[in-house]
């Protein structure tokens, strides 16, 4: 079977054209012996020209017969011969769709590439694999050329694929190679992992990046989302990141189901949420870290919108008193919006000590309280619900 991609990607199947053999014109000539005399020669010819009407448009019926008689028997040779394709090209629809069915990986033979992805020969019929769907060690290996010059050198090579779309209907034969490197090495990702990463696309809410395994090929690809790129106030993710970058990353969340790796570039510098409040607000006394400037004309005034959250603190089950403390001002700001962070240092003599930040703002609040971290936890949040 022949196949072609149309422009839109789509399988479209050809039929060989073929040719109809064994129509000819006839005629007939009549030769006379050189005996026959001119008289009767001419008479021959006049009687032939003199032909009814009737007899000529018999003759030339008969010619037509014959020509669809054999027209229609070739056409029934053709179709003869098609039959045994479309049979296995009807099997090989049927292998399609139980590939896809059981997610079992097929090796396919890369007969040509276009502007849009690979053409790959699965049995009697042609797949397409777009460029999307390959997997990033390819374009990590030559990062200097485009994808289309690399699928060029891929022709003629063998490519471990899955089946994702099989539709005999449509004609559409969909594989990707992603799905199966993800069968493959998705296994060796856990969550805590960390990764050297090369930064590939850069969408405004974060950067792809692509994981590098031990063998140094670049098998799966990671989502850094805008909110992990940095623990500074991050409006574009191009200020902090450019596509070729090397990073480490950290693997937060898996989604096994979805095929979704979910990574972390803060994560692995100092984590400002898990660090002891005196290193960021020094006690009385102390002098002050690189991190807080205090100053004694800070306004000693609640955070903007803290008080009430204080207020809906005090009627959570567990928690007896709530009072403020001490301000500072940060070198950098981590965001803009009031945010209550929780200490690392677990609760004592039933007093435990939130974070407020705001901008550079940040404020100290002491709870007294017989909850655990986690039920402090948990009340904060249920309290940041509730207030708008």
């Amino acid at each position: 079977m022949l196949a072609a991609l149309g422009s839109s990607g789509s399988l479209i199947s050809r039929h060989p054209h073929h040719t109809l053999d064994g129509l000819s014109s006839f005629s007939s000539s009549t030769s006379f012996k050189n005996s026959h005399p001119p008289s009767f020669l001419s008479l021959q010819r006049k009687a032939s020209s003199r032909r009814p009407t009737w007899a000529s448009k018999l003759a030339s019926s008969g010619a037509a017969g014959s020509s669809i008689d054999q027209e229609e028997s070739s056409k029934a040779t053709t179709d003869d011969e098609d039959a045994p394709r479309q049979i296995k090209r009807s099997a090989d629809w049927r292998a399609a769709r139980t590939y896809k069915e059981s997610g079992v990986t097929f090796e396919g033979r890369i007969e040509g590439c276009n502007n849009g992805g690979l053409l790959i020969r699965f049995f009697s019929l042609l797949g397409f694999l777009p460029y999307p769907l390959l997997s990033p060690t390819h374009s990590c290996k030559d990062p200097q050329n485009a994808i289309q010059d690399i699928a060029k050198e891929l022709v003629g090579s063998s490519l471990a694929v899955k089946v994702i779309e099989a539709n005999e209907e449509d004609k559409k034969l969909i594989f990707s190679e992603k799905d199966a490197v993800w069968s493959k090495y998705s296994g060796q990702v856990k969550v805590g992992s960390v990764f050297d990463g090369r930064v590939g696309s850069i969408e405004d809410y974060g950067a792809f990046v692509y994981l590098r395994f031990s063998d140094g090929c670049y098998y799966l690809t990671g989502l850094v989302h805008v909110s992990e790129v940095s623990w500074d106030l991050v409006q574009d993710v191009r200020d902090f990141l450019t596509e070729g970058d090397q990073v480490k990353v950290k693997v937060i969340h898996i989604d096994r189901e979805k095929s979704r790796i979910t990574l972390s570039i803060k994560q692995l510098q100092e984590d400002p949420l898990l660090e002891t409040l005196d290193k960021v607000i020094p006690l009385e006394g102390q002098s002050t870290s690189d991190a807080v400037d205090m100053s004694s004309n800070i306004n000693t005034e609640a955070l903007p919108g803290l008080e009430s959250i204080c207020k809906e603190l005090v009627q959570e089950d567990g928690i007896t008193d709530v009072r403020l403390g001490r301000q500072g001002l940060e070198k950098r700001v981590v965001s803009q919006d009031l945010e209550l962070w929780l200490s690392n240092v677990p609760a004592k003599d039933k007093q435990f000590t939130l974070l407020a930040r705001a901008g550079r703002q940040v404020q100290e609040v002491y709870l007294t309280t017989l909850l655990d971290q986690e039920g402090i936890k948990k009340a904060v949040q249920r309290v940041l619900g509730r207030v708008p």
